[in-house]
């Protein structure tokens, strides 16, 4: 039985992509360059580092200069904007209803994903929150996910990591995490499970209990 959800936050818990694609394409246009808003947000789904990398690249700009510009166009955008994915509250309040736990482990900075939490209500669903500024290296490198699992003290064969890519899917498999990928992005590392929407993985989850 699933005891514990963990959750990776842009993409998976709220669908953050629109305002991150927004805050860089205004930024390029800012610094003279144009580039269409589909071309910004399919990079932006794979990787935002490797989405500016190569946006810079393209336009012979300073990286850190454009990362610097997105990240103020971005904050400029409310919260209350950026909605959490349909399904995903419901998902998280039933596990709550039924003893489990909700985590955070994730590499968007923890005042912002508090920010996010508290715009929808959706503080007193989680538990706690895990990310790289607290020290912990990036995935695919583990070590977040098994410092959350000593933290809460959870059986790594009770827990689920719902996630949207191939580094997230290793870190979970080096860390003995089942992993639940949403959405339909090509992975060569399988996950445990693949769901499209929250419905589907809530009725995963009563099933299992279930057993």
């Amino acid at each position: 039985m699933i005891r514990c959800l963990i959750w990776e936050t842009d993409g998976v818990l709220f669908d953050t992509h629109p305002a991150v694609t927004y805050a860089i394409s205004q930024s390029l246009n800012e610094m003279g360059c144009s580039i269409a808003l589909n071309v910004v947000d399919d990079l932006a789904r794979q990787s935002l580092d490797s989405c500016v990398e190569t946006l810079a690249a393209r336009f012979q700009l300073d990286p850190t200069l454009l990362r610097q510009r997105s990240a103020e166009r971005y904050r400029q955008i409310p919260p209350e904007r950026q909605l959490p994915l349909p399904g995903a509250p419901e998902v998280c309040a039933w596990m709550t209803a039924h003893g489990g736990l909700n985590l955070i482990v994730t590499a968007r900075r923890t005042e912002s994903t508090r920010a996010l939490l508290a715009a929808h209500g959706m503080t007193d669903l989680f538990s706690d929150i895990f990310t790289p500024e607290q020290g912990y290296p990036c995935k695919p490198n583990p070590a977040i996910l098994l410092a959350a699992l000593e933290k809460h003290t959870l059986n790594p064969a009770e827990a689920l990591l719902i996630c949207l890519s191939e580094r997230d899917i290793q870190a979970g498999q080096a860390a003995g995490v089942a992993t639940c990928l949403f959405g339909s992005a090509d992975v060569s590392s399988p996950p445990s499970l693949r769901v499209k929407d929250y419905r589907a993985l809530l009725m995963y989850l009563i099933e299992s209990s279930k057993t």
